[in-house]
C-alpha cells in the first residue's frame, strides 16, 4: 500500500482539530470533517488511484494537483467516497487552459466556480435538481460545491487577500453545484447539448457571477417568458460589463412546461435569447456610466457571441414562475468546460 505523502498532525478532541485548522486558515470559515488516513484512502481506492496519481498541472503557476491532495480537501468538505469522482472531474476541467482558473480565482471581480452535474451520477449519489436546487438542496451538491472551494484555498492558496483579490465576493464562495433535472424534463442534458454521451455522467464548470432570479407569471407564451431571461441579461451588460461569454439561465418545471408544449428546444430557447440579450453601448449613460460611451454610443454589445455560449439548464422546483440568470465573470476570459466522469487528463473537453 503507497503511503500518503501529507504531513500528518494530532489532536486530542474534534474541537482541538477545528482550531487547528481555523488557526491555520485551512478552512473557509466552517467547521470541516478530520481527514483521517482512513477517509482519505476510502475516496482514493473509490475512485481507484493512487496518492500520487497526477490530475494535472495548473497551466499558469505549474501547481501540480495530485489524487491525494483533492481527497484530503474533499473529505474536509463533507465528501463521502462517491462524491469523489465528481470532484476529480471539475478539477480536471479547472485546469483547462479556456477556463482560466487563475484569472477566474483571482480577480477582484469575485466570481465562484459553478458545477453543474448530468447523468446517471446524480441518482447514484442523490444530487437532486428541484426544490432549492440553488441553495441547500441535498448533500452532494453541498459538499462537492464545498470541496471545490477548498481545493482552491488549500492547493491553490487562493484566500481572500492572498491570491483571491475579490471586493465582494458571492455566497457561491462556499458551494455552487447544482444538478440538472433530467428526468422532468424533454429536453436534451446540458452536457449532452456539450457533446458528452446521454448515458455517460459529466461535470460542467462555469466561472460565474451569482444568480440573478427572474419571475414571469403571467404569460405561457415562449417569448414572453424568454424576454424575461433576456432583460436581466441586458440589466448585467449595462450595470456590469459588456463582454460577451457564456451565460447560464436556470428554467424550473412552471415555466419549462410552457416552452416545452410550445415545442421550444433547448437550442430555440438559445437563439431567441442570443438575438434578444443584446444593448447599444449609450444605454450605460443611462447607468452612470456616460464618461465611457464616447462616440461610440451605436455599438451594439450581445450577451452572447453565438447561442451556443448560453448553458441552458433544467432545474428547480416544481411550482412557481422563477428561474435565474447566472452570468459570466468576464466575458470571454474564461470558457465554461464540460468533461465526462472519468476523462483522462490530456482528453481535449467535447466542447469549449
Amino acid at each position: 500500500m503507497q503511503h500518503l505523502a501529507s504531513r500528518v498532525y494530532e489532536a486530542d478532541s474534534i474541537s482541538a482539530v477545528q482550531e487547528l485548522y481555523h488557526s491555520n486558515g485551512w478552512t473557509d470559515g466552517l467547521p470541516i470533517v478530520p481527514p483521517t488516513e482512513e477517509a482519505v484512502r476510502a475516496c482514493l481506492e473509490w475512485a481507484m488511484m493512487p496518492p500520487d496519481q497526477l490530475i494535472g498541472i495548473e497551466p499558469v503557476r505549474g501547481l501540480a494537483i495530485t489524487a491525494e491532495k483533492l481527497a484530503i480537501n474533499s473529505v474536509m468538505a463533507g465528501c463521502l467516497p462517491m462524491h469523489f469522482p465528481v470532484v476529480i472531474t471539475a478539477w480536471t476541467a479547472m485546469m483547462q487552459d479556456e477556463f482560466l482558473m487563475h484569472g477566474a480565482t483571482a480577480s477582484t471581480g469575485g466570481c465562484a466556480v459553478l458545477v453543474v452535474l448530468n447523468g446517471p451520477i446524480r441518482l447514484e449519489i442523490g444530487a437532486t435538481g428541484t426544490f432549492n436546487a440553488l441553495g441547500n438542496s441535498d448533500r452532494a451538491t453541498a459538499v462537492i460545491g464545498r470541496a471545490i472551494r477548498l481545493c482552491l484555498i488549500n492547493l491553490m492558496d487562493v484566500r481572500p487577500g492572498v491570491i483571491d483579490r475579490s471586493t465582494l465576493g458571492h455566497p457561491g464562495k462556499f458551494s455552487y453545484c447544482l444538478a440538472e433535472d433530467e428526468e422532468d424534463s424533454s429536453w436534451k442534458s446540458l452536457s449532452e447539448q456539450r457533446g458528452v454521451e446521454r448515458a455517460a455522467s459529466a461535470v460542467t464548470v462555469m466561472a460565474a457571477g451569482a444568480p440573478r432570479q427572474i419571475m414571469n407569471e403571467w404569460t405561457t407564451k415562449p417569448e414572453e417568458i424568454l424576454e424575461t431571461f433576456a432583460a436581466e441579461m441586458r440589466a448585467n451588460l449595462r450595470h456590469y460589463s459588456i463582454h460577451p461569454g457564456n451565460y447560464a439561465i436556470v428554467v424550473p418545471k412552471q415555466l419549462r412546461e410552457h416552452l416545452q408544449a410550445a415545442n421550444w428546444s433547448k437550442t430555440d430557447v438559445a437563439s431567441f435569447i442570443h438575438e434578444r440579450a443584446r444593448i447599444h453601448r449609450r444605454e450605460w449613460a443611462e447607468v452612470g456610466k456616460g464618461a465611457v460611451v464616447r462616440d461610440r454610443g451605436d455599438s451594439v454589445y450581445p450577451a452572447m457571441e453565438s447561442p451556443d455560449q448560453l448553458l441552458v439548464i433544467a432545474a428547480g422546483g416544481p411550482a412557481g414562475g422563477f428561474g435565474a440568470v447566472i452570468p459570466p465573470w468576464l466575458g470571454n476570459k474564461s470558457h465554461a468546460v464540460t468533461l465526462p466522469i472519468g476523462a483522462c487528463i490530456d482528453c481535449e473537453p467535447p466542447k469549449k
